[in-house]
């Protein structure tokens, strides 16, 4: 199976200052997909620019015509499911249908208290997120939605004329613990993992290859619980967060034996942050582009 080639293309630029342009050139070099962060902002990022996710994908919709399009990934921390749906539904319909919501828990970040919230436990985002993806669902699947639920509620709320995308969008679902998968097996056309953090500063390269091969074995156990072929879902492996860190795109034999090692895993989808310079992403513009237009054709 030929591996996809995907990049995550921050909001950190004015659209008329060079955001625009990012995402057409990511569709001219022939990307499958470009996705983008939806927090308000991130780490690092936190005292700089930093625009809403899908404004910037609505914009980047209307710009582009090839690139599939979403969020990587979307939470519970600052959206609620009804609204969100919404938005999502005139998303799919502004792009003719090349939405895809990457899905996660949320984590303890900017986000989780932005609203004046405590942050919550780790139960708790998954309790939420358990309640969250099911709702989300039917909201972008029926046309009517009524559910008084734990954490969120909707009351005849009307999604029409619905996705482009049939019964709905794609949902690629965040997710290494045992609640997260299973609704990953449930709900999920794709799957994405950023490998092991607890190995990012101290693990080998070839421990966090070992760390997703178990991700992606326990995510087939969940997919047999439930009669369904694990090979359905798409495996997306969002990078820079593994022990491999920027080597990758140090040259497009790096990134073609970094990616063969994942690929072998039964990863499909690898994505790639769009270099930023002077951050935790910065690499080489010409060796970035590189690498999208001639790693491909080695991985076929």
């Amino acid at each position: 199976m030929s591996l996809r080639l995907s990049t995550v293309i921050l909001p950190v630029d004015r659209w008329h200052e060079g955001g625009g342009a990012t995402w057409r050139r990511a569709e001219e070099l022939g990307f499958h997909a470009a996705y983008t962060y939806d927090h308000l902002t991130w780490r690092t990022f936190r005292d700089g620019p930093w625009f809403g996710a899908l404004p910037t994908l609505t914009a980047a919709a209307t710009a582009t015509s090839r690139l599939r399009l979403g969020t990587l990934v979307t939470s519970p921390n600052f959206r609620h499911p009804v609204t969100l749906a919404k938005e999502l539904m005139s998303l799919d319909d502004i792009s003719g249908g090349r939405v895809t919501l990457g899905i996660g828990a949320g984590g303890n970040g900017f986000d989780a208290t932005a609203l004046g919230q405590r942050a919550w436990t780790p139960r708790e985002r998954a309790d939420r997120f358990g309640e969250f993806v099911p709702l989300l669902d039917r909201l972008l699947t029926d046309d009517s939605v009524t559910h008084h639920g734990t954490h969120y509620s909707a009351v005849e709320a009307r999604n029409l004329p619905g996705c482009v995308q049939r019964p709905r969008l794609p949902f690629a679902v965040a997710a290494t613990g045992p609640r997260g998968l299973a609704l990953a097996a449930r709900y999920g056309q794709g799957w994405v993992t950023t490998g092991d953090p607890k190995l990012f500063e101290e693990g080998t390269p070839q421990q966090s290859v070992e760390a997703i091969r178990g991700q992606i074995g326990r995510l087939g156990t969940a997919c047999a619980e439930l009669g369904r072929d694990v090979a359905e879902l798409d495996k997306l492996l969002l990078t820079g967060f593994t022990p491999d860190r920027g080597r990758p795109l140090e040259s497009v034999d790096a990134f073609v034996d970094f990616a063969g090692r994942h690929r072998e895993l039964g990863v499909t989808e690898i994505v790639l942050h769009w270099p930023i310079p002077d951050s935790d992403f910065a690499a080489d513009q010409a060796v970035f582009e590189k690498i999208a237009t001639e790693a491909p054709a080695q991985l076929r």
